[in-house]
């Protein structure tokens, strides 16, 4: 029987994209990823972190990509995608005995509960693992700024953003030999470098909130126990230029 989980003491948002699920493969659902990343998540919210989570759905679909359909219909198919991931993820995460919800910004009924940051901070404060899915509800804004949403929405104290590299760099590691890695980088700075770890109007959601973020390696699941505890590890998005 699932004991009932601890109230949480802090919030966090964690972001992943629908690719790491996919695991090696790029497409679909790898079962061994869901478990690898459902641990330390789980380890994070016995432990009273009360964690939310947005996934992407590019291991189904990518709406800009698609060639014969327009852009709104194309980002709606992706909404749709997160999902299919969401309940993966909820899941996963029940199976290994935590406790999770799944809300979604598009109402389902039947299938999901509709997002409001009421329920949100409720279910949090009980303990659940809370997986946000269908994006913002609005086509045309990405995951990252649905993430960027509901963390300032349920007053998370960081978003931890988890990618394919271990930070923010100033050109693409994997292409440019070289590439200087950020320790610390203020979110002025992130906006006009126009660097792509995320988009822009996700970082400046956080910069007005304050809310730092954490970018990090999540292909080595361990680092999302890691990171929390050591926001050193990875890049910190955070502070200002101007004179706030």
């Amino acid at each position: 029987m699932m004991q009932e989980p601890p109230a949480t003491s802090d919030r966090v948002l964690l972001k992943l994209s629908g690719e790491v699920l996919a695991g090696g493969s790029g497409h679909g659902i790898d079962a061994s990823v869901l478990e690898g990343v459902s641990a330390p998540v789980l380890e994070l919210s016995s432990q009273g972190c009360g964690i939310g989570i947005v996934v992407g759905g590019g291991n189904f679909i990518r709406g800009r990509d698609l060639a014969s359909a327009g852009r709104i219909t194309g980002d709606q198919m992706g909404m749709l995608a997160t999902m299919i991931n969401g309940l993966a993820l909820r899941d996963a995460l029940r199976t290994m005995g935590g406790a999770a919800a799944a809300l979604s910004a598009i109402p389902v009924e039947g299938i999901f509960e509709t997002f409001s940051p009421d329920l949100a901070c409720d279910y949090l404060d009980r303990g659940f693992v809370v997986i946000y899915v269908g994006g913002t509800g609005n086509p045309l804004l990405t995951t990252d700024t649905a993430a960027a949403l509901r963390a300032v929405q349920t007053g998370c104290s960081r978003l931890l953003k988890g990618t394919k590299v271990d930070g923010v760099y100033d050109a693409d590691p994997e292409s440019v030999p070289g590439a200087r890695k950020y320790a610390t980088i203020s979110y002025d700075q992130v906006l006009r470098s126009g660097l792509k770890v995320m988009d822009a109007a996700a970082v400046a959601i956080c910069r007005e909130a304050g809310l730092p973020i954490s970018v990090f390696d999540v292909w080595k699941p361990e680092n999302i126990v890691k990171v929390y505890r050591d926001p050193s590890l990875g890049s910190l998005i955070g502070g200002y230029e101007d004179d706030r």
